[in-house]
């Protein structure tokens, strides 16, 4: 039986997406990328060896799924060539295996410079863009003025459209952020042979989406989380798309009666990166050693990550905005060493958290790490799941105890 299946993170991202679709993609044909650009990081631990994908699927990695990215997706040509090559060196198939939309919007050197002078000129008041131009890109997408991946097939219209573009862009970055400008002609010397050497890869992808998910099981994943989306997430400080639910048939063209399941990856705890408002963030001893046993270090910026205990106020509107089935919960064993482990249940608002209302619980203080098994999980730590089963009226169907792909629990078999 085929069943196709929506992931989402539930909070800021980071929770962990890359290694549950790894992990699921052993029973798929197909998995998606629908929105974001190279400003997300999965990172991937296969066989003791480290893999950071961006734009690329983490299907990729499973020789018998087909690894397609979605028109809503903005592409970095630059980055895509980047983690490309970085597959190839480990010896990684690409071929008949990698599909890209040619209606993707296509991110250009001077989409990051504006991104990156717009940070500066704000200054305290800075959103905390990763500068990867994401943001810009998705605003000349809206505007009507963007370039896509289809506009590299007539190399005149290219031509024509990019030096628009361009010039567009430079006058924003002489003119009102006092910055560099960005070379036309380096700019097409460098996008166009990439272009060329990834073409067979670009074409119509909703075809064949609508063909495999008729027979077979597709797993879509959005990049970032919930409250990351540009419209339900904490605006302004969000990312420029819709990583929800609605994102995916906007950003795939698959109706969402196309959807059988809709999982929602959930740290243990709660990380964002970047400015904006965290009511469970611990400024504390707490804080900092979470992130030291979490390795809580952005995978595309380097960033530290900002740590705090597990709000539950935000799981539940994940779980309302996404029509969520499950949560797959992440990083168990980060909690391990405490003795003492707390549940953000609610608060007035995201800025006023003085009157935070937490649940207090006792930790377990032993080792979770590899553990295959529900019932071999400490009596404290199975408390703590079937706490946050029954405060988000949803169940956990998977427990991530460790990096590997091998360190996971099946409570339910979501393919059934």
């Amino acid at each position: 039986m085929n069943k196709n299946i929506f992931l989402v993170g539930t909070h800021w991202g980071d929770e962990g997406k890359g290694k549950i679709v790894d992990v699921l993609t052993e029973n798929a044909s197909a998995c998606v990328r629908f929105q974001g650009g190279h400003n997300a990081g999965h990172t991937l631990l296969i066989g003791g060896k480290k893999i950071i994908l961006h734009l690329i699927p983490s299907g990729i990695l499973r020789d018998h799924v087909k690894s397609i990215i979605g028109n809503g997706v903005v592409v970095s040509l630059e980055a895509l060539q980047d983690e490309l090559n970085d597959l190839k060196s480990n010896n990684i198939a690409i071929q008949d295996k990698l599909f890209i939309s040619k209606f993707c919007h296509v991110i250009l050197p001077s989409h990051q410079a504006i991104d990156i002078a717009r940070e500066k000129y704000l200054g305290k008041a800075s959103i905390g863009t990763t500068g990867r131009g994401i943001g810009p890109a998705y605003e000349d997408k809206v505007a009507r003025r963007g370039l896509r991946l289809i506009d590299f097939f007539n190399h005149e219209h290219l031509i024509s459209r990019i030096t628009s573009l361009i010039d567009y862009h430079n006058f924003l970055l002489s003119n009102y952020y006092k910055s560099t400008p960005v070379s036309l002609n380096e700019t097409i010397d460098k996008l166009v042979p990439i272009f060329k050497s990834i073409k067979k890869y670009v074409i119509d992808v909703t075809p064949l989406m609508m063909e495999i998910s008729t027979n077979s099981t597709i797993i879509f994943e959005g990049a970032q989380g919930t409250m990351l989306d540009i419209d339900h997430g904490t605006y302004p400080y969000v990312t420029s798309s819709n990583t929800i639910f609605p994102g995916m048939t906007t950003g795939t063209g698959i109706g969402s009666d196309k959807i059988n399941y809709s999982l929602g990856i959930t740290k243990s705890y709660t990380t964002r990166v970047g400015n904006g408002p965290f009511p469970t963030e611990l400024k504390d001893d707490i804080g900092d050693n979470l992130a030291k046993w979490g390795g809580e270090i952005g995978a595309t910026t380097g960033r530290a990550r900002r740590c705090g205990w597990l709000d539950i106020k935000i799981l539940n509107k994940a779980i309302e905005l996404n029509n969520l089935n499950g949560i797959a919960l992440t990083k168990l064993d980060v909690l391990d060493n405490l003795e003492k482990i707390k549940i953000g249940k609610d608060y007035n608002s995201f800025n006023d958290v003085a009157d935070i209302e937490y649940l207090e619980m006792d930790g377990w203080q032993t080792l979770t790490k590899g553990i295959k098994k529900l019932k071999d999980l400490p009596k404290n730590a199975r408390h703590y799941i079937e706490t946050i089963e029954n405060l988000s009226n949803t169940s956990v169907d998977l427990i991530s105890t460790g990096a590997s792909r091998e360190d996971i629990i099946f409570i339910k078999n979501i393919f059934e």
